[in-house]
C-alpha cells in the first residue's frame, strides 16, 4: 500500500501537505499544479503495484498488445468532466492516466481534447483516426460524433450502442454483491446515495447502474424503501457524483425516522460526504452506521476509519480503450465490449462479512 510519505517525496512536498490534498481541505492554499500533481502521483503510485502483482491476470489483446508497435495516428479525447471535475474524482484521473500511457507506448499522438470546458467542435474531428469517449454522453452526440469520425471507442460508459466498442466494469453486478455482502454481515436498512441528470422520465432517473440493482436486489427481496433511495440531480450526471452532493443526500437519510444501518455511496467522493454527515450527527462508523463505496481512489485508505469500497481498475480501463482502438485502425470490423472485473475492498467502515 503506498503511503502519504512516498507520494510527499516524489511530488517534493510535505506529508502533511498530501494528506490535506487528499482529504480535500478547502482550507488549503496550493496551486492547481501541485494539486493535480499529487492527486495523478498518488493515483498512479496506487495502481502500480496491483497490476504488477497481477499481471498474470490482465486481459490479452493480441494485435494490439503483440509488441506495442508504433501506430500512425491521432486521436482525440471527448471526456465528461470538467478539468477541473476531473481533479477531484481521482478515479478519472487514473482513467484519462491509462489511455495517456497506453498512446505513448503506441508512440500515438492525441491531437484534440474535448469536455464540457471545451465543447466538442465536430468540424476538429475531420481527419482524426478514432476518437476515445470517455464517460456518460447523450446518444445524440455521439451519433453526431460518429458522422464525422466512425472510429469511436467508449470508455467507462456503454451506451448500448452494440456497433460502438466500450470497455466498462459491469457496475451493476458489482452493487448486488455489495448488497449481498451487507446483507450476509446483518445488515436490513441500507440506504443509497447517487445521482441522476434533470430528466421528466422517471425510468431515466433510476437508470443508472449502481441505482437500478439497488431498487431491483430490494424489490426481489419484498423489502424496497424509496425513503432509503437519495438521489442528487444536475444538468450533467458528472456534477452529480461529488462530495457535496453525498454530504447532502447522507442528511436526508439521517433525519428519517429510523435512520439506515448502512449506506452504499455511487463512489468514493461521496461516501467521503457521508462520512461528514454522519460525523456532524454524533454517530460512529460503522458502529452506527457502516458505509460502502465504488472506485478505492488513493484517499479511501487514508479515511477514518478506512473506506470499504469496490476497486474498479479505471487505469486499466484507459489502458484498454487504447488497445481497442489500435485494434480496430488494423483493421478489426467487428465491435468488442470488455467488461474488466471488479475487486472489493473491506476495510475498517464495514462490520466486514465473515466469508471474506
Amino acid at each position: 500500500m503506498v503511503t502519504i510519505k512516498e507520494i510527499a517525496k516524489a511530488v517534493g512536498v510535505s506529508s502533511g501537505t498530501v494528506s490535506r490534498v487528499l482529504n480535500y481541505d478547502p482550507t488549503l492554499s496550493v496551486s492547481e499544479v501541485k494539486r493535480q500533481a499529487i492527486i495523478e502521483t498518488a493515483e498512479a503510485l496506487n495502481y502500480a503495484t496491483p497490476r504488477a502483482r497481477k499481471t498474470a491476470l490482465l486481459p490479452t489483446f493480441p494485435i494490439a498488445m503483440a509488441s506495442h508497435a508504433e501506430v500512425s495516428a491521432q486521436i482525440a479525447i471527448v471526456h465528461f468532466l470538467a478539468p477541473h471535475e476531473e481533479l477531484v474524482d481521482p478515479y478519472y484521473v487514473g482513467v484519462r492516466l491509462g489511455i495517456e500511457a497506453r498512446c505513448r507506448e503506441y508512440k500515438i499522438d492525441i491531437a484534440r481534447v474535448f469536455n464540457p470546458d471545451v465543447p466538442v467542435d465536430l468540424s476538429m474531428l475531420v481527419g482524426v483516426s478514432a476518437t476515445i469517449v470517455v464517460g456518460h454522453h447523450p446518444k445524440v452526440e455521439i451519433e453526431a460524433m460518429a458522422k464525422v469520425c466512425p472510429q469511436l471507442v467508449m470508455a467507462d460508459y456503454n451506451p448500448r450502442m452494440p456497433q460502438f466498442d466500450c470497455v466498462r466494469a459491469d457496475l451493476g453486478e458489482a452493487t448486488l454483491h455489495i448488497l449481498d455482502s451487507l446483507d450476509q454481515a446483518g445488515y436490513r436498512r441500507i440506504g443509497f446515495v447517487g445521482g441522476y441528470e434533470l430528466m421528466d422520465n422517471d425510468a431515466l432517473m433510476h437508470g443508472e447502474q449502481r441505482c437500478k440493482a439497488f431498487i431491483e436486489w430490494h424489490e426481489a427481496r419484498g423489502c424496497y424503501r424509496p425513503e432509503l433511495l437519495a438521489l442528487g440531480q444536475s444538468e450533467r450526471f458528472g456534477q452529480n457524483l461529488r462530495l457535496e452532493t453525498g454530504y447532502q443526500q447522507a442528511k436526508s437519510l439521517l433525519s428519517l425516522e429510523v435512520r439506515p444501518d448502512a449506506i452504499l455511496a455511487a463512489n468514493d467522493n461521496m461516501a467521503i460526504g457521508t462520512y461528514r454527515a454522519i460525523q456532524e450527527a454524533g454517530l460512529s462508523i460503522p458502529g452506527d452506521i457502516a458505509v460502502v463505496a465504488f472506485n478505492d481512489i488513493p484517499v479511501a485508505q487514508f479515511l477514518n476509519p478506512p473506506l470499504s469500497t469496490m476497486r474498479i481498475p479505471g487505469e486499466l480501463i484507459g489502458e484498454v480503450a487504447v488497445d481497442l482502438l489500435v485494434e480496430r485502425l488494423n483493421g478489426r470490423d467487428y465491435s468488442k465490449h470488455v467488461t474488466l472485473p471488479t475487486d472489493m475492498i473491506w476495510r475498517g467502515s464495514v462490520n466486514v462479512p465473515s466469508n471474506t
